[in-house]
């Protein structure tokens, strides 16, 4: 059974597979430092996930990623980046996919 702060119901496991497959791509993505797909991830797909599953904190700093004008220097985009996948990990954890959760950590700590 899912542990979340969602209705139990809202996570389904087309849901749970996607959240998956995000985390391995931004873990991925945040790894290798590329940045225009990370970009791409978090201000295109992050947020219909986070949508549709409930996860209005995550829906939300998406959104404000997607709407501000990019930062001048990297390191402030990756502080921005960071905090977003530091909310993936929590989703991960709240929907039982640890092991996505994990994944996301080691890429913020690489």
């Amino acid at each position: 059974m899912l542990q979340c702060n969602m209705n139990d119901e809202s996570v389904t496991g087309q849901l749970r597979d996607r959240l998956e497959d995000l985390a391995a791509e931004i873990g991925h993505a945040r790894k290798r430092m590329d940045l225009g797909h990370l970009a791409a991830l978090c201000f295109c797909e992050v947020r219909p996930w986070a949508r549709r599953s409930g996860e209005s904190t995550l829906a939300d700093l998406s959104w404000r990623l997607s709407i501000q004008p990019l930062p001048l220097d990297r390191t402030t985009f990756l502080a921005q980046i960071d905090r977003l996948i530091e909310e993936l990990e929590q989703a991960c954890s709240r929907a039982g996919v640890d092991s996505a959760a994990i994944t996301l950590r080691q890429a913020r700590a690489d």
